[in-house]
């Protein structure tokens, strides 16, 4: 084994405990950074160039179909291949997000297109039912093949509280989630969970292993009784053409240790590096796990030598890179002559002439997460990350690279700025609220004097009528000038009508007769 410090890290200060790596074509992508994506990243997944021990951040692009993905820390994560060709996609669960909410989605991440300039991925969003498994996080999913078939298992990770059990000193306090097994079928979008007598306490920052139909599940901590399990479970799968079996076994030779992370170094062989004996030990001793006819061998190898550093560092966290190479981080308070947040190590576990011969390429088989130091106290579990993918150079000179120096202050300009009295919208803490919105807040102008720019959001204003607005050619005025508006405009001049003159009724004519004449009548009328 061999350990190299990376010399030159840039904005070290988004890789934080919870960070995910996902590896296509040799290619690792970094995604989970600390608080919410800018305008020069806005998917929040940028590409790691590794190059002569330097570190850069290059942007990655989404597809226009694609979904929204939050940076989601300490998911479970592992590879979906296609049985029909080498394609392959990422599946992502659970998480927390930079507001520290818990995930239950379901994302699936593939490569789309690939240039010298430009990366894109497709983001798509998976819909689940049956036994959706609740929102979490330290958990893991798999992979698993059996008569032809294949479905993911999902076990283990942490919640919070319920609502009905939370009180005010311990409201936003942890759980371990129940032990059941989850098995999920992509294909149908449906879910079913097993509880199996072998496992009775919950886990979480466990590593799991799967090969073939069988997942073998090691180590873990559980907060119930506050101890890391010594057992080594095994988890076979069958599925046949009717209802899936599900069997577990409890084997000898496990490993008491917690956030342990997994690297594969052949087909059959994997090695165990870091991780935690208990609250304040860090276990600097390496195992290689042997996969073989259906058994599973684990013996101690030679540790790397360990800097001084890493030795009396009270925590550190990294991320399985692929085939043998994990990058390990330690926090920057270690080292006071460097202004860096975090200091970052890849640990190749391959000889020299292996990896000449053999370029990296990621094969996830095991899934471990951590969580922030002030999210809980020192040393739990929580200090953990999630791993995957592999620290190969990526040749791209004439990529642009992300520096986080050369952001704009957003804060005061552009989506970010405060809109009104009232405004609430906050570039670490902001998500979307329209089904419109991707990446950054919907905004609208304000017409009153030259023209102002006001979140839609804060003015309080539907999504039909955000879309009626956009769509028609009409002055708009906020919150704060609509009134001022009203009292500026002057009255409409009214239109005054022109009476018509009323014509006069005509009376027939009538004939009037004298008296002598109506006697004449009368005389006659009686005669």
């Amino acid at each position: 084994m061999s350990l190299q410090m990376v010399s030159s890290i840039s904005n070290s200060s988004l890789l934080q405990p919870g960070f995910s790596l996902m590896n296509f074509d040799g290619h690792v992508f970094f995604f989970g950074q600390k608080g919410w994506p800018k305008r020069s990243c806005p998917t929040g997944v940028f590409l790691l160039d590794i190059k002569q021990n330097e570190l850069k951040m290059k942007p990655a692009f989404f597809s226009k179909d694609s979904c929204y993905l939050p940076p989601l820390r300490y998911p479970a994560l592992c590879t979906l291949r296609s049985d029909e060709s080498d394609e392959f996609q990422y599946i992502i669960h659970g998480g927390k997000t930079p507001n520290n909410d818990l995930s239950d989605k379901v994302y699936f991440m593939s490569l789309v297109s690939k240039t010298s300039k430009k990366i894109t991925f497709q983001c798509i969003e998976k819909d689940l039912g049956g036994d959706v498994p609740e929102a979490r996080y330290g958990h893991t999913i798999n992979v698993v093949h059996s008569r032809g078939k294949s479905m993911s298992v999902l076990f283990g990770g942490r919640s919070y509280t319920p609502l009905a059990q939370r009180t005010t000193e311990k409201w936003n306090s942890v759980v371990d989630c129940l032990p059941s097994v989850f098995l999920i079928d992509f294909e149908f979008g449906w879910c079913t969970s097993y509880i199996l007598p072998e496992l009775q306490d919950g886990l979480s920052f466990h590593v799991s292993i799967a090969r073939d139909d069988t997942i073998y599940i090691l180590g873990g901590h559980s907060l119930q009784n506050n101890a890391r399990s010594p057992n080594l479970y095994k988890l076979k799968i069958d599925l046949p053409l009717g209802s899936p079996a599900v069997t577990c076994t409890i084997l000898p030779g496990g490993i008491s240790v917690s956030s342990a992370i997994v690297t594969q170094i052949s087909d059959t062989e994997f090695v165990l590096v870091g991780g935690y004996h208990s609250d304040n030990q860090k276990r600097l001793v390496c195992n290689t796990i042997v996969l073989e006819d259906g058994k599973i061998g684990i013996v101690e190898s030679v540790s790397p030598e360990w800097t001084p550093d890493i030795k009396h560092c009270r925590m550190w966290f990294g991320c399985d890179m692929g085939k043998g190479s994990v990058l390990l981080g330690i926090p920057g308070a270690n080292k006071q002559l460097i202004p860096d947040a975090n200091y970052f190590y890849i640990l190749r576990c391959k000889g020299a002439e292996e990896d000449k011969e053999e370029e990296l390429v990621t094969q996830i088989c095991s899934q471990t997460s951590s969580e922030d130091p002030g999210d809980s106290t020192p040393f739990e579990d929580s200090e953990e990350f999630c791993f995957s993918s592999e620290a190969n150079s990526f040749d791209i000179d004439d990529a642009d690279t992300y520096n986080e120096d050369d952001e704009e202050d957003e804060s005061e300009t552009g989506y970010w700025i405060t809109c009104c009295a009232s405004c609430n919208i906050d570039v670490n803490t902001w998500v979307p609220f329209y089904s419109t919105e991707l990446n950054k807040p919907a905004m609208i102008l304000c017409s009153s004097g030259a023209g102002h720019w006001v979140h839609a959001q804060c003015m309080d204003l539907s999504e039909t009528m955000l879309l009626r607005l956009s769509e028609a050619n009409v002055k708009y005025f906020c919150n704060k000038h609509v009134d001022l508006h009203k009292g500026l405009q002057t009255p409409q001049k009214q239109q005054i009508l022109k009476k018509q003159p009323m014509k006069p009724l005509h009376r027939k004519k009538t004939m009037k007769l004298s008296t002598s004449m109506k006697k004449s009548f009368l005389r006659r009328l009686f005669e």
